[in-house]
């Protein structure tokens, strides 16, 4: 289907690889073939999901005049980290909006958002949900009161902007899945602020990628995924509307979250260990541990009979890992 991409900038190494997981199939593929599309390797401190969707955010905002980013998301949140090191990469000033109370000793993504050069702005958690909105109007206004001129990013640069990134991505898979004979699969992603699984369904439909996509959602429950990835499409349909039309059908697999977004239990942290040993692949405790533990299970339930092969779309996350080391000790 033939269409144009609005500019992006080169901020991600990619094409990232897709690696067969012979030993993990053998364990638990129940008969798949599993597979890992490699989007940790997209960089090193500008690694993971987000910077695909930030090379056409950040495209957008330099075309528009934008000086400063900000962006928001927890104390720990990849998308904020990849966004200060974008931001310092392209000369743009970053401001992040956190939500919880500042640690006396920054660790894994928070202290990287400090050697990046981004201004923190932490708030408790009760006010960062309640005013959000109004804090990112306060901090546009102060900008513009400067004479400068801030974009606002939502949070995980989730919205249509953003979805180019993984719309994208698609012709990647589509190259990958020729080179390794997959002639139909399943794609499995974590779904945290569900621009990413937007994305993929918009980018399977676009290219015709011979897949269903799947999100395994990591907080909230599965009519919050339904709605958001069908309004990023609309964000996405509304600002390109040169761009084909699409019908695309979300998917969501609940009951994954376990206690809440960002706590994962002994079985999580087990699993991470496991497949770390078994594959030297890295998972992390907040998004595709629990991502991954959910596709085993639904696996081992048969939701994907009568296709062999299942891609599990690993979004990086490492430096989450270290602040929550904790749970390896269970």
């Amino acid at each position: 289907m033939a269409f144009n991409y609005p500019r992006k900038i080169d901020l991600a190494r990619t094409p990232t690889p897709l690696q067969f997981l012979e030993r993990a199939s053998n364990r638990w593929g129940c008969g798949h073939r599993l597979w890992v599309k490699r989007d940790d390797l997209t960089g090193c401190t500008l690694s993971g999901n987000k910077v695909r969707k930030l090379e056409y955010i950040t495209a957008h905002a330099i075309d528009n005049g934008y000086d400063t980013l900000i962006t928001c998301g927890g104390l720990q949140s990849n998308h904020c980290r990849a966004t200060a090191f974008a931001g310092a990469q392209l000369g743009l000033a970053v401001h992040l909006l956190l939500r919880g109370e500042e640690p006396a000793e920054a660790e894994g993504n928070l202290l990287l958002d400090h050697l990046a050069g981004a201004v923190v702005s932490c708030y408790p958690k009760r006010q960062y949900v309640a005013e959000i909105d109004e804090l990112f109007r306060h901090w546009e206004h102060h900008y513009a009161s400067l004479g400068r001129k801030a974009f606002a990013i939502p949070t995980g640069g989730s919205d249509g902007i953003g979805a180019w990134g993984y719309v994208a991505a698609c012709e990647e898979l589509a190259a990958d899945f020729a080179a390794n004979h997959i002639e139909q699969a399943h794609i499995v992603t974590a779904s945290g602020s569900g621009g990413t699984q937007a994305g993929l369904t918009l980018g399977a439909a676009l290219h015709r990628l011979p897949a269903t996509v799947w999100g395994v959602n990591v907080c909230d429950d599965e009519q919050y995924f339904l709605d958001k990835i069908a309004a990023d499409a609309a964000d996405w349909h509304r600002r390109y509307p040169q761009v084909p039309p699409v019908e695309i059908l979300p998917r969501v697999i609940d009951g994954y979250v376990g206690q809440g977004y960002g706590i994962a239990d002994a079985a999580v942290f087990s699993l991470i260990a496991e497949l770390a040993a078994l594959e030297g692949v890295v998972l992390d405790p907040v998004y595709t541990g629990k991502a991954f533990k959910g596709m085993l299970a639904e696996i081992a339930a048969g939701r994907f009979e009568g296709t062999r092969d299942l891609v599990f779309m690993h979004t990086g996350g490492i430096f989450g890992l270290f602040p929550q080391r904790g749970g390896f000790g269970r």
